[in-house]
Order: C-alpha cells, then sequence, then structure tokens
C-alpha cells in the first residue's frame, strides 16, 4: 500500500547523505503504487542509485562471421555481448567490455534476475490483470537498459533491450538492423523503445517534444510506420539517447516517467500532498443539496467511496456529495453512467467521485488541488492537469492519445480537464 512515510529525493545527488541518486523511474497509471501492492522488483516506482561497484559495460570487439571466438564470446556467461543475426549463414557479434565509469539497470517484463526494475502491462483505470490471465504482453522481456555515469553530472542514457541471464542480447533475422560507418552494428526491437523529452524541462512551462524511436546502440530515429515495422525510421542526429527530468519511456504496454534527483527536489513531497488535501477538508466544503460536509479520505483509501466522498459534475465541475438526483440510487451503477444533470446548472455530463492524485512525481508544481482530469475525476493543480493534458502518449501499436497519468485513462476529447466549484459552508 502506499505509505505516507515515503518521501521524495529532497537533496541533489551531491549530496552526502546516502548513495548518490541519479533519478527515479515512476510507472504511469499507478496512483502511488501497484494496484496490488509494491512487491521486491515489481513496483510502481525505482530509484536509480549509485551501485558499491561499477557494473556498466560499453562495446569492443566486433566478430563479423561465425569465429571461434564469436561463438566464445556468446557461450562465454561473463562476457556480455550482442549477437545480429543477417541470415542463417551469417552472424555478427559484438562484444562489450566492462566500464568502471557507469552503472547499468536493466528494464523489462522478466523475473529474471539481470532486470532491476520488473514492468508489466498497465491497464487504464489503474486497474491489474487478472491472476492466471492469459493476456499476450507487448512488453519485452529484456525491453531496455538505462546507462548513467558516475560521477558528477550523473548523466543517464537509455539503450533499446537488456542483457538476458547469459549476458547476450539476440537481435534475430526478422529485426531491424544495419551496420554503421564506423564497422558497428545497430538494430531495433521488436516493438521498439520509444523516448520523448519535453521542451524547457519538466514544469509548468514544459510543452511536449516529439516522440522519438532509440536503437540498441542509443542512436535515435523517428518512428516506424507501426510499431513493429522492419523498416526503420529516419536517424536523428540533432538528438541524442540522454534522459531529461520529465522524459517519457513507452516500452509498448507501459509508460514511465523519469525524474532526476534535481528535479525531484522540487516537486512536493508526500506530506506536501497530505496538508494539502487536509487544508481542502478544513474548508468544510458542503454538498449543496444535502448540506452535508465532504471530506477527501486519505491518501492510504484510494479505491472505494466513501459516505463524505466529493463528487463531480464534470461537464460543469460542481461538486457534490453522492446523491441520487437525476439518475439511480446506487453510487456503484452511477460511477458507471455516462450522464447525469446537475441540480445546480442543469449541465448534463459525467457524474463521478473524486480521487486525489496521490503519486508525488507527476505534479509539475505544488499549488492546491484546483482541478479535475475527465472522465476520471483525479484531482490535482491546475499546472499540472494543463501539462498532461497536452502529452500525446502511445497507444496500442501507432496511435497517441492524452491520458490521466495516474490511471492513464483516455482523457475527454470534448476538455480534458475542469476547474472544481467547492460551495463553503452555509455557516
Amino acid at each position: 500500500m502506499f505509505s505516507l512515510g515515503q518521501e521524495n529525493i529532497s537533496t541533489s545527488p551531491a549530496s552526502t547523505k546516502g548513495p548518490v541518486k541519479y533519478g527515479e523511474l515512476i510507472v504511469l497509471g499507478c496512483n502511488g503504487s501497484l494496484p496490488n501492492g509494491d512487491k521486491g522488483r515489481r513496483k510502481s516506482r525505482f530509484a536509480l542509485c549509485r551501485r558499491n561497484k561499477a557494473n556498466g559495460v560499453k562495446p569492443s570487439t566486433v566478430h563479423s562471421s561465425c569465429t571461434p571466438q564469436a561463438a566464445k564470446a556468446i557461450s562465454n556467461k561473463e562476457q556480455h555481448s550482442i549477437s545480429y543475426t543477417l541470415s542463417r549463414a551469417q552472424t555478427v557479434v559484438v562484444e562489450y567490455t566492462h566500464d568502471s565509469n557507469t552503472d547499468m539497470f536493466q528494464i523489462g517484463r522478466s523475473t529474471e534476475n539481470p532486470i532491476d526494475f520488473v514492468v508489466t502491462d498497465t491497464v487504464p483505470g489503474g486497474q491489474s490483470q487478472v491472476d492466471g490471465q492469459t493476456v499476450q504482453s507487448t512488453i519485452s522481456r529484456f525491453a531496455c537498459r538505462i546507462i548513467c555515469q558516475r560521477n558528477p553530472p550523473y548523466s543517464a542514457r537509455i539503450y533499446a533491450a537488456g542483457f538476458d541471464s547469459s549476458k547476450n542480447i539476440f537481435l534475430g533475422e526478422k529485426a531491424a538492423k544495419w551496420r554503421m560507418q564506423d564497422g558497428q552494428m545497430d538494430g531495433l526491437t521488436t516493438n521498439g523503445v520509444l523516448v520523448m523529452h519535453p521542451r524547457q524541462g519538466f514544469n509548468q512551462d514544459s510543452k511536449p517534444g516529439l516522440w522519438r524511436e532509440i536503437s540498441v546502440c542509443g542512436s535515435v530515429f523517428t518512428l516506424r510506420e507501426t510499431r513493429s515495422s522492419q523498416q526503420r525510421g529516419k536517424m536523428v542526429d540533432s538528438e541524442c539517447n540522454e534522459l531529461m527530468d520529465g522524459s517519457l519511456i513507452d516500452l509498448c504496454g507501459a509508460t514511465l516517467l523519469w525524474r532526476t534527483a534535481e528535479g525531484l527536489s522540487h516537486t512536493p513531497t508526500v506530506k506536501h500532498l497530505e496538508a494539502l488535501r487536509q487544508e481542502l477538508n478544513a474548508g468544510r466544503p458542503q454538498c449543496p443539496v444535502g448540506f452535508n460536509t465532504l471530506a477527501f479520505p486519505s491518501l492510504r483509501r484510494k479505491d472505494v467511496p466513501d459516505e463524505k466522498q466529493p463528487w463531480a459534475y464534470l461537464r460543469c465541475g460542481h461538486v457534490h456529495g453522492y446523491h441520487g438526483w437525476g439518475g439511480r440510487r446506487n453510487p456503484e451503477v452511477d460511477a458507471e453512467c455516462q450522464e447525469r444533470e446537475c441540480p445546480m446548472c442543469r449541465a448534463r455530463g459525467p457524474y463521478v467521485p473524486l480521487w486525489l492524485g496521490c503519486e508525488a512525481g507527476f505534479y509539475v508544481d505544488a499549488e492546491p488541488p484546483t482541478h479535475a482530469f475527465v472522465p476520471c475525476g483525479h484531482v490535482c493543480s491546475e499546472k499540472t492537469t494543463a501539462f498532461w493534458s497536452q502529452i500525446p502518449l502511445p497507444h496500442g501499436t501507432h496511435t497517441f492519445h492524452s491520458a490521466c497519468p495516474f490511471c492513464i485513462q483516455p482523457l475527454s476529447a470534448e476538455s480534458s480537464c475542469i476547474r472544481l466549484i467547492f460551495q463553503s459552508p452555509l455557516d
């Protein structure tokens, strides 16, 4: 469960307190924790910290044919290598050697030891797939790797594909691959690793950048026509694979937000969000129909509406308690109902319970929660709703749409967010 004691990093990477933190990866669609709770390497948030001993690697020898040296590199479980199968008769093997200046972190669906951060498909609405459900995942078992410099400025670079338990990466015949001018090989993974860097960083003035694809060697390309096309996009020489605060990483089934330690030091902490919740409740907002006092539940309780839960008409923004006006008298049924008529202004639209956004890493400022995403009803600051409303997130294999970061539910095309109108107590 989400813990109020969980704090964001509050010091710069160069702090002498504890290990150096490079940054954190946060899974979009998780409002503070995974739906079934965080467990081991499978969680909603992963901190990348400087390792006690460097484990980074860098390319070295290239074997252009099936030589004994190439076979030895593949079979040697102490040797990192990438194999590019050009045909049944020819495979190019690139050996990788230890790099004492970098740390490597691997992300993917596999639960094998080489994976540091286990990521599974995110389902809109914050729901988890039922255990045992045979849904074909589109996330690669060894999706990508992030290489961090162990010394200032602690830059982090992303690469497609990760090394397996035998320290190998295999790109088969059908994978897009090519030889570069310097003789090195490069390629793309089946569904690709997409990255988008926001313009002006991750703050209230940010604008979305362009989505790009990252290759196995870290080169940047325009998107393929479809996600798994064998024809690569055009190389973008003017851009690089270095992550910046607010970079989004899409693994075709889950999208991750990269926050640097410096960036997180300027975001609200969980304690700050809790203080904002208590301040909102201290104003004793009232239901204009039942005149009962409303209160947002604690950040720990974010699933089942209670009797004081604020509800809102998302066409106009008027906040009420739950009532049966103009609809059924069952909260669970009403939450699924598409339209209700607001008793204040008679506007018709979705009528949903409001939930505070609990994942502090998604906020671009520390202002009060005054706006809600439409149609899910997650509440956060005005600038935060404005930022995420303009971000096109990959959906499926070739479409994009904006979504709520707290539940990944697609936002309404008519109005992606709404200012909430609370009624103060009459006394």
